[in-house]
């Protein structure tokens, strides 16, 4: 089957991609590095030419480029219709958990416009939900960060594995389309403050952490239970504390990524 994954030369793309080729998929990565550019459907055409497949897990571009609203718009008017002209069968998009509990936040906001472009397309879809990923840690503890403190909701999370969350979207991609959201997480719940706590001292970092009645999370207040998923969720195995001993090298540890 071919698959094009739209975003496939990042941090989670990539290693969808690897899980895909390992199943014995045909498999393209639609990303400025072969040539496609899914703000211009540059290069979109040709790519999407007999794909039956479409996961994307492109991000918008770091602060200074293009808005969050305006990428995921733009990109996702090209991209649906390049692929209800190509025929394609199932398109799969990476969003995050609470998108739509989330919409003061501009990235949230624009995910949670992303998924209704996707809803309303006429092509058979999958949303697939994450929660935040435990690399992604370190740009949650910056972007909280004054004077070499962190503030921080008194809110829970469930960070995730990036892998494991690869692993789901690899079998999300290969199966039907649900028409509907699957919600991906990690196994435990934990505070904001907890997590980041433990991830800093995994990673040497000795910014003091605590929460504060006045912290956001990206500039969105958080009530305790915004960033949970939901009952019927998958949940992952990897905690921050098995991560942090296994899995932190893979990645590079300061700036993070943004969510996808």
């Amino acid at each position: 089957m071919k698959i094009v994954v739209v975003g496939g030369s990042g941090v989670i793309g990539s290693r969808l991609c690897s899980r895909l080729c390992g199943m014995g998929h045909e498999v393209f990565d639609a990303s400025p590095v072969e040539g496609v550019d899914v703000l211009t459907g540059a290069g979109l055409a040709a790519m999407l030419e007999g794909a039956q497949v479409v996961v994307d897990v492109s991000d918008a571009p770091a602060p200074g480029g293009t808005s969050a609203p305006a990428f995921f718009s733009k990109a996702g008017q090209q991209l649906m219709a390049a692929e209800l002209a190509a025929g394609v069968r199932h398109h799969l998009v990476l969003s995050v958990v609470g998108a739509d509990r989330l919409v003061r936040g501009d990235y949230f906001r624009a995910k949670f416009d992303q998924e209704n472009l996707v809803r309303a397309s006429g092509l058979p879809y999958t949303i697939v939900r994450s929660t935040q990923f435990i690399h992604f840690l370190g740009a949650i503890a910056d972007d909280a960060t004054a004077s070499d403190t962190v503030y921080l909701p008194a809110a829970l999370m469930q960070p995730v594995d990036a892998d494991e969350v690869a692993d789901a979207l690899a079998l999300c991609a290969v199966n039907a389309p649900l028409n509907s959201i699957v919600e991906i997480a990690g196994p435990e719940s934990v505070t904001l403050e907890a997590a980041v706590r433990r991830y800093l001292a995994a990673v040497g970092d000795t910014r003091a952490v605590t929460t504060g009645a006045d912290a956001r999370f990206f500039g969105v207040e958080l009530a305790a239970q915004t960033l949970l998923a939901g009952d019927d969720a998958h949940h992952c195995s990897i905690t921050v504390d098995q991560w942090s001993r296994e899995k932190r090298d893979d990645f590079a540890i300061s700036g993070g990524l943004r969510h996808v």
